[in-house]
């Protein structure tokens, strides 16, 4: 009897199907790429859905139609998230947009790109830190204070796992997402208990588009599993941080052992 009870117990799904029913999702940069196949995953359990674009109008167009195809509650913002003003202002206008707070926020939107130490300057290291680490900040600290009192927020930061393993090369995008991850495990402090901050450090996930800059692409050899971390393994890691409430202040690496590597 026992045996079939535990066999029963571990036969079911967890975490529960449509377990995000209910709450909202701003997905930053949620038009494309990863991005997209996170608001799926958010959509697919319940959530309503925030996308958020920047220039990518087309692509953001029509991944809204397929998830309200889907049945999915969604709204599309564009805003520009190296302007401080307009960051921060995108987390109450996303409240207003679907009548209710923001209660899960997910910081995927980045700037990557070239350049060593010598070739940073003032307005190289400022475009990066504005995207990639000022901007969540403001939309997490914005997400916490419009939640009520009683409420419960998660926050989740797409971060790189070159953030604990610097190197010479993308020196102004390293440097921003080491700030994230020190970000992270502040907010996660700063923020409790209300809101719950973790993130996810990726590995090779999907190359960027041609014409992004020069980049250094990740061969399978340099992966110790031998292969590249799947976006639907990406969703399935956020879905995994949303469900289980005792963990804040966390990093979960996805880049298939890429951090041990030196």
């Amino acid at each position: 009897m026992a045996i079939d009870k535990m066999k029963n117990t571990m036969n079911k799904v967890w975490p529960n199907p449509g377990f995000l029913s209910g709450r909202t999702a701003l997905v930053t940069g949620g038009a494309r790429r990863l991005g997209r196949h996170l608001a799926k995953a958010l959509a697919e359990q319940g959530a309503d859905i925030v996308l958020h674009y920047s220039g990518s109008e087309f692509e953001a167009s029509a991944t809204c139609s397929e998830l309200e195809n889907r049945g999915a509650k969604v709204v599309l913002l564009q805003t520009d998230l190296e302007d401080a003003f307009l960051a921060e202002d995108l987390i109450y206008r996303a409240s207003d947009a679907l009548e209710k707070p923001v209660d899960i926020l997910i910081n995927n939107a980045a700037m990557f790109g070239p350049g060593s130490a010598h070739e940073t300057d003032d307005q190289l290291w400022n475009e990066y830190h504005h995207v990639n680490l000022r901007a969540p900040f403001l939309l997490a600290r914005g997400m916490a204070d419009t939640l009520a009192d009683d409420s419960r927020g998660d926050v989740i930061n797409l971060n790189d796992f070159r953030a604990l393993r610097p190197c010479a090369d993308n020196f102004a995008y390293t440097m921003s997402k080491w700030g994230l991850h020190g970000l992270t495990r502040n907010l996660a402090l700063a923020l409790a208990p209300k809101v719950r901050v973790n993130e996810l450090a990726l590995g090779a996930v999907m190359p960027p588009n041609p014409g992004d800059g020069q980049y250094n692409h990740t061969t399978r050899e340099e992966i110790p599993i031998g292969r590249f971390v799947t976006p639907r393994e990406v969703c399935t890691a956020m879905l995994f941080l949303l469900a289980n409430e005792s963990m804040t202040g966390e990093t979960l690496n996805l880049d298939g052992g890429q951090n041990l590597t030196g």
